[in-house]
């Protein structure tokens, strides 16, 4: 691991309505050590997670910007309730996360000019306690660090099987990281410096900037410990096939952008999704030779040795693992069939 500022990574001790393009707020003053810290939620009809969410932040820190992608649920109300600012983004242009938090941004900006440091969050997400200290002594203890992140966990895992999946893949070692997800503490003056997020994409937009980012010389850091709790509240294979496949899409368009760039960002990511669910298939199908899809059962007998052999949750999670490479082989080919035709993919739910 790269040298870093005497810092322990595994250490876990623990308002107003806004129109887009105007502001009416009331200035709280002082949170203590996070008073240069300001916080960015986005979401869309995220109901009580969003209450919750803004609970969770509310007696921290007094600086909250809400942005809303055109909810139905009442979301800008209560979040206003909750003593946010709430943004609402115009309709007549797509809505996406990345969009929202670089809204978010810019208000934040605006009325608090002299913050350094932004704390990103999801509305279905609730911060946990200690998380802002913890990132914001580690930024300021590593002048080279752009970013810290921690450890997301479902908060549900065991009521769907579903939610164990996704909570599975927030998992990560502690360390210097390539990019990070959507919750996320950063430097505003690196944020600025590369023109925040790209508004249009649908997915990946964290990793993405996290690639110019490092261009720049900045690092990203994941600590460890619990950063936030998600409720994902996903039901059915069909919910998991369509954030799977959205998955697949910005790996492919991610990829794309900085096919030039020395990181290569995700590049081998797509070649493992094309091989596993479009060229495996069609090579056994051209052959007539099904016995090149014995590889199937084969990969996934070694995913699950990888995990234990005779645990129940080993074999599950090695199946999906190859399901998944087909949703997002489907992403994979939404991309390039937009890319071909010149157009840009709409955002793709999944609730």
């Amino acid at each position: 691991m790269t040298s870093i500022a005497k810092f322990d990574l595994h250490d876990s001790s623990p308002v107003a309505s806004l129109e887009e393009g105007k502001s009416s707020l009331e200035i709280r003053d002082g949170d203590g050590e996070l008073s240069d810290v300001g916080i960015v939620a986005i979401g869309r009809n995220e109901g009580q997670r969003l209450v919750d969410c803004l609970v969770s932040l509310k007696s921290r820190v007094s600086r909250i910007v809400y942005v809303d992608s055109g909810s139905k649920d009442g979301s800008v109300e209560r979040a206003r309730d909750l003593g946010a600012i709430a943004v609402a983004l115009d309709d007549s242009l797509p809505f996406t996360a990345a969009r929202g938090r670089n809204k978010g941004l810019e208000t934040l900006i605006e009325q608090w000019p002299d913050l350094k440091f932004v704390q990103f969050i999801d509305g279905d997400c609730q911060l946990q306690e200690g998380w802002l200290e913890r990132a914001r002594s580690f930024l300021v203890a590593n002048s080279t660090a752009v970013a810290a992140y921690g450890n997301r966990r479902e908060k549900f895992p065991e009521r769907t099987l579903y939610n164990a999946l996704v909570d599975r893949d927030w998992k990560g070692r502690p360390g210097e990281i390539y990019g990070c997800g959507g919750d996320v503490m950063m430097r505003i003056s690196a944020l600025r410096d590369v023109g925040g997020y790209r508004d249009w994409l649908i997915a990946g937009e964290e990793s993405e900037m996290c690639v110019r980012l490092r261009e720049k010389g900045w690092r990203i850091w994941r600590l460890d410990g619990e950063m936030s709790r998600h409720d994902v509240d996903m039901h059915s294979f069909k919910q998991w096939w369509r954030r799977s496949v959205r998955g697949g899409h910005a790996f492919a368009q991610v990829s794309y952008l900085h096919r030039k760039s020395a990181c290569a960002i995700w590049k081998k990511d797509v070649v493992r999704i094309v091989f596993w669910a479009c060229c495996l298939p069609l090579t056994a199908l051209a052959t007539m030779d099904p016995s090149l899809l014995i590889l199937y059962p084969l990969q996934i007998i070694r995913q699950a040795w990888r995990e234990g052999l005779f645990r129940r949750e080993s074999w599950r999670n090695a199946l999906f693992d190859s399901l998944i490479k087909f949703a997002e082989m489907q992403g994979v080919f939404k991309f390039y069939a937009n890319l071909l035709a010149g157009r840009l993919q709409t955002i793709i739910e999944y609730k």
